[in-house]
């Protein structure tokens, strides 16, 4: 959601870090034998492309993922996987934006991985360290692995940390759980499919019974457990993943702590991050606005007339299929996302706020990190409405009371744009952040991105210098190591206290249940860095009880 555009310098980083590769170590994963490559610059190993589910083609369009066939001889692990199609975002009624720049094929086939770990110059893993799986943003419709390297990471944690980056099905093609999304929903999708296919998975323990267990169906969850059963061959401990995401990948990782009401069988990560928590409306899988979807996919495929409709849906070409995902996408209210997850009764039993609020929760600790103004670029800054209008707008379910309410509760901050800019930016990102921390009480960070201007997706620059071809505007090494390890130790110790460089200038860091104490990373006039603790905003908190008391009519 963050990343839309990607440089030719972001391609080029991992290909100039893996052309001196001198040796090249084999795992052999059971089904497939990889050979990855070590780059002799900085002795981190990298696999790129490991297939941890089947293609997704035919019959399994719209499936939970499969495991992949056996392959034999030795697959070569040393390129970038091929991303899953794309598309953009809400833009109605303005032009939609163009499709980003790539040097990725985009295609139905992308169920990949990428792995890298801290090694000699013969490639040999290490042994038991905590592992990191980053879940990639892009509002459920775009992005990929390629954008973010993993030597970022192992890097900012003094080689102390395996790193695992996933790819999931995307926009309409993951219509079960594949990040959550609600990608396809319709009871159609319920009966013959499954529902938020992009998170779902099932566990590679059940493979010769693989249709028994309709708990564990989405590709995120799929390469979990691939995490669980095979990252110690890459040097990791299963029993020590953290989960990592940004905007809609942060919005998964909640996504994985609220599933099977926090009881996940086996316990597939002990901690979470999120940066940017994104949790837009997501309805019952039958509900009408799902509904809706579905059948504008059907119409713009022309299976409207077919007996099984899902069935014609996957004989579809693929290209006429991405075409109706780029239309429907670009169709929906400036700055939304129209497949986004949806509650299935299974995987995702119920609201994921009541979920948080009655503690069902995977995991044992948790870091969130918001940015200072998360709705602005979701907002047409164009268009002036008043707060209520936009209320009605994002959230079809709301009624003049509400939104009048809505209009109350923001009448006193700023213009109307400025408004809309905070009520966007608190209902769908901000506040689900909070209720997230309330989950895990005295086992919770938070901490405020402020670096001005402060707007979504600004951060990522501070933890993966070079995504996208870009380095982090305050280059000031002070911050980014404050920034960057406050994430990297929580991910070796569960707490951001724990330093494993006590030169870093964080001061200590309570919890948030004690005085709703939050970090806040800023920096003066004078580009000095601010890094030190404050205290939530009472106001703020007040306006998220107030989405709090609506979430059943926002549907989160």
């Amino acid at each position: 959601m963050a990343l839309h555009l990607r440089t030719i310098a972001a391609t080029l980083l991992l290909a100039v870090s893996l052309a001196g590769a001198q040796t090249s170590p084999i795992v052999d994963l059971g089904y497939a034998q990889y050979q990855g490559a070590v780059n002799p610059a900085n002795n981190i190993t990298h696999f790129l492309g490991i297939r941890y589910a089947a293609a997704p083609l035919g019959d399994l369009r719209f499936r939970a993922p499969q495991p992949p066939v056996n392959m034999a001889g030795v697959q070569q692990a040393t390129a970038q996987p091929n991303e899953c199609f794309q598309a953009g975002y809400g833009v109605s009624p303005t032009n939609p934006l163009e499709k980003r720049a790539t040097q990725i094929i985009d295609t139905e086939d992308c169920l990949f991985l990428n792995v890298y770990y801290p090694s000699n110059a013969a490639g040999t893993p290490p042994s038991d360290l905590p592992t990191l799986v980053w879940i990639h943003g892009g509002g459920y419709v775009g992005a990929g692995a390629s954008i973010f390297n993993g030597e970022d990471i192992i890097n900012q944690s003094a080689r102390g940390v395996v790193v695992v980056i996933i790819q999931y099905r995307l926009g309409i093609f993951g219509q079960f759980i594949s990040s959550l999304n609600r990608f396809l929903p319709g009871t159609a999708v319920k009966e013959n499919g499954a529902l938020n296919a992009g998170l779902r998975a099932y566990t590679w323990r059940m493979w010769c019974n693989f249709e028994s267990d309709p708990r564990l169906k989405v590709d995120q969850d799929f390469a979990l457990r691939w995490v669980n059963q095979h990252i110690s061959k890459f040097g990791g401990n299963p029993a020590k993943v953290t989960i990592w995401g940004q905007s809609a990948g942060a919005g998964s990782v909640l996504q994985h702590v609220v599933a099977n009401g926090g009881r996940t069988e086996p316990q597939l990560f002990r901690s979470a991050i999120t940066s940017s928590t994104f949790l837009p409306s997501q309805y019952q899988f039958n509900d009408r606005i799902p509904e809706l979807l579905f059948s504008e996919v059907v119409a713009q495929t022309n299976c409207t007339s077919a007996t099984d409709a899902l069935t014609c849906l996957r004989a579809v070409d693929a290209t006429t299929l991405e075409t109706a995902n780029t239309n429907i996408v670009a169709a929906g209210f400036f700055g939304t996302f129209s497949t986004v997850p949806v509650v299935d009764g299974v995987f995702i039993t119920q609201r994921p706020i009541l979920s948080l609020l009655e503690g069902k929760v995977n995991g044992q600790a948790l870091l969130s990190m918001t940015n200072t103004f998360e709705g602005t670029l979701f907002v047409n800054q164009s268009v002036v409405v008043t707060a209520a209008q936009y209320a009605l707008d994002l959230f079809p379910d709301f009624g003049t009371a509400q939104a009048n309410a809505v209009g109350a509760l923001y009448a006193n901050d700023g213009d109307e744009l400025f408004q809309v800019d905070a009520l966007q930016g608190d209902s769908i990102f901000t506040c689900p952040t909070y209720y997230l921390l309330n989950a895990f009480p005295g086992r919770s960070f938070k901490g405020e991105f402020a670096i001005p201007p402060g707007l979504h997706g600004d951060d990522i620059l501070y933890y993966f210098p070079g995504a996208e071809g870009l380095f982090p505007p305050f280059n000031d090494t002070d911050f980014i190591n404050a920034f960057a390890q406050s994430f990297t130790s929580f991910i070796i110790n569960q707490d951001p206290n724990i330093k494993f460089d006590p030169s870093t200038i964080t001061p200590h860091w309570n919890t948030f249940d004690i005085l709703h104490t939050e970090m806040l990373f800023n920096k003066t006039a004078d580009n000095e860095p601010v890094v030190h603790a404050i205290t939530t905003s009472n106001a703020l908190l007040k306006r998220c009880a107030f989405w709090n008391s609506v979430a059943n009519l926002t549907s989160q």
